[in-house]
């Protein structure tokens, strides 16, 4: 069985596998959707929980474009911008619900999901990403601080206990700062929706 320190390092090194696709690797040509989802299965795969798991499938563009979180392909193709939208739904799909989504996204597909548009998605998604050295070497003193709090609990528990003890206090930890980021997204794109709702311009018909 792995110590505590030992599951610290499998977490550290595999933060140092992850990351984000670069904009010069996402295909300047549009693509049908079978050439989509090889192209987020062989890219995304670092990032999945488990070989088997899909990273995108058939079905889930068909449920994204239904929801309005993605715009429909043309002629059955489609263009790097719908890629952009695709990376980003991929991102914060197991984090928000479908109308979240929609409600954050909804500025970005009306203004910015032409290829001329300015800025333009490729734009936003290269300015978005570019802060993920800094952030991964934030999370990662963050990841240890919680670590080393975790080491000062259940000193007076035995021997047998005091190592589950204290990887349930870590775990408990990171949940629980995930939980409250959970709530301040959310809080926000509340604000967002009932913004939008006020605003007199908005034309759009309400779900």
């Amino acid at each position: 069985m792995k110590t505590n320190e030992q599951r610290l390092a499998d977490i550290l090194n595999r933060l140092d596998h992850i990351s984000y696709i670069r904009l010069e690797k996402i295909p300047e040509i549009d693509l049908y959707m079978d050439q989509v989802t090889s192209f987020m299965e062989d890219h995304l795969r670092k990032a999945k929980r488990n070989p088997e798991d899909k990273a995108l499938t058939k079905t889930m563009i068909n449920n994204y474009a239904k929801n309005n979180l993605l715009p429909p392909p043309v002629r059955k193709k489609y263009s790097k911008e719908h890629i952009l939208l695709l990376l980003f739904i991929y991102y914060y799909k197991n984090l928000l619900s479908f109308s979240d989504i929609e409600q954050l996204f909804r500025p970005i597909t009306e203004k910015h999901f032409n290829a001329q548009s300015a800025p333009s998605l490729s734009q936003i998604y290269q300015e978005v990403f570019s802060l993920e050295d800094q952030q991964m070497t934030r999370l990662k003193e963050d990841i240890q601080a919680k670590f080393q709090a975790s080491l000062d609990t259940f000193l007076e528990a035995s021997d047998e206990d005091r190592e589950y003890l204290q990887l349930f206090a870590f775990i408990s930890e990171l949940s629980f700062d995930v939980y409250l980021k959970k709530q301040m997204i959310e809080m926000m794109i509340d604000q967002l929706r009932a913004e939008s709702e006020q605003d007199p311009g908005n034309n759009r018909k309400k779900r």
